[in-house]
């Protein structure tokens, strides 16, 4: 670490662990927050243009859903595979590999001529849209120290609200300069970016001394390390309870982001949710909700803001299903929705990476968020099939509330790990 001294003013500040990074460490954590930006920017073009594909390929609904769900399927299988990857070849070079597979077939979804066509793209672009999210977390988490990991983290998380603001941007832009056939087209194809981001990592990110050290061991010793590990004796308790964790956050984050605009337009006839004024105010909400608890996952520690921000996204989805609401206040509660849905996330790479020893970290972290991811996936099935029977504000409350009720039980049962030392 940087043993320099540091100005009075600046170690007082709130960012005074960032001016304290080495050159090295500040590299990495570029790297890895604009490379989650741009995999958020890939990943929400397709939430953008599929009016414009419904309107000219004739899609419907169900079609749609189903690139969304196959997507997150993938994505899941993506960090999963990331995740063992990365303990095989390393954390940088996982990490270039998973932006460039994103960034490819986010390309070929702009040549697609057909929905099956783009099903396939989007499908295995899948792959390194949450490959690179598991990388890039174990990455980060094992450079910075610990007493700053929480912040470090998060905020690099915080990179998703940017790449989804700059997908808005993009969107609208393209579609005010061409015509809608070809506007969605160049949105897809302008997913080659990220790809000349990896000549930046290539040439200037190395891969953490812990995982370096932990490398040499493995070779002195001729023992590598086996997936199966995650499912031992001494891990498998931890394992199971951190895929509960991130069920719970995945779960509720999908029963809410895809079913309330549903809810509030067909019973509420709301119709502020398809203005741009609602969109900014939810990407800002998220933005502050991933800073916020950064700051607080390694103040209050892990578990006690994973508990803050679950019961605070239970409260919200309440309010928006249970209170009689006009289009003005529909605004403005977009901005604690993003807050707290997206700012349960923040602490979640830093928790997983001190959750696994160095060995199997990728291991562990890349199975436990995404079999999550996998699990959570289902909750807008469930809900969509549960609203046959009652209310849909009922059902999204209902499911909302089991997935951060499990949430919630997962975080007190599972070990404090705020300021943990990472051995390898």
């Amino acid at each position: 670490m940087n043993t320099r001294a540091i100005p009075a003013a600046r170690e007082e500040g709130y960012f005074s662990w960032f001016h304290a990074l080495t050159g090295k460490e500040r590299r990495t954590f570029w790297s890895c927050k604009v490379g989650y930006a741009l995999d958020a920017m890939d990943t929400q073009f397709l939430s953008f243009v599929i009016p414009t594909l419904i309107a000219t390929w004739g899609l419907t609904k169900g079609d749609a859903g189903l690139i969304g769900t196959v997507t997150l399927l993938t994505s899941a299988a993506g960090g999963w595979i990331a995740g063992i990857l990365s303990d095989r070849i390393g954390r940088v070079k996982t990490l270039q590999i998973t932006i460039l597979w994103f960034a490819f077939f986010t390309v070929l979804c702009g040549f697609a001529q057909d929905f099956n066509q783009l099903l396939w793209a989007r499908g295995l672009m899948g792959f390194g849209m949450g490959g690179e999210w598991t990388a890039g977390a174990i990455l980060i988490g094992e450079v910075i120290r610990a007493k700053d990991r929480g912040k470090a983290v998060g905020m690099v998380q915080a990179g998703w609200a940017l790449g989804w603001g700059a997908s808005a941007l993009l969107y609208a832009l393209m579609f005010s300069l061409l015509p809608p056939e070809w506007a969605w087209r160049s949105l897809f194809l302008l997913g080659i970016l990220p790809a000349l981001f990896v000549i930046f990592i290539r040439r200037f990110v190395e891969e953490p001394e812990v995982f370096v050290a932990q490398q040499k061991k493995i070779e002195e010793s001729e023992e590598r390390a086996s997936f199966a590990e995650i499912f031992s004796p001494a891990m498998l308790s931890t394992t199971l309870r951190a895929v509960l964790l991130t069920t719970g956050a995945q779960g509720g984050y999908y029963a809410i982001t895809t079913w309330l605009p549903t809810f509030l337009k067909t019973e509420r006839h709301l119709t502020v949710l398809g203005t741009g004024g609602y969109l900014a105010m939810v990407i800002v909400g998220s933005y502050v909700g991933y800073i916020v608890s950064a700051f607080l996952t390694d103040l209050l520690g892990r578990k006690k803001n994973f508990i803050l921000f679950a019961v605070g996204s239970l409260c919200i989805a309440l309010a928006y299903t249970r209170m009689p609401v006009t289009d003005n206040v529909m605004l403005f509660l977009g901005f604690p929705l993003g807050f707290f849905v997206s700012g349960v996330f923040s602490g979640m790479g830093a928790f997983l990476t001190e959750l696994f020893p160095t060995r199997i970290r990728g291991s562990g972290q890349g199975f436990s968020y995404n079999m999550g991811r996998a699990v959570g996936s289902l909750f807008p099935l469930m809900i969509g099939l549960s609203s046959q029977h009652m209310a849909l504000g009922e059902a999204i409350g209902v499911f909302a509330g089991c997935a951060y009720g499990v949430m919630i039980l997962a975080a007190l049962t599972l070990p404090e790990t705020a300021g943990k030392k990472l051995e390898s």
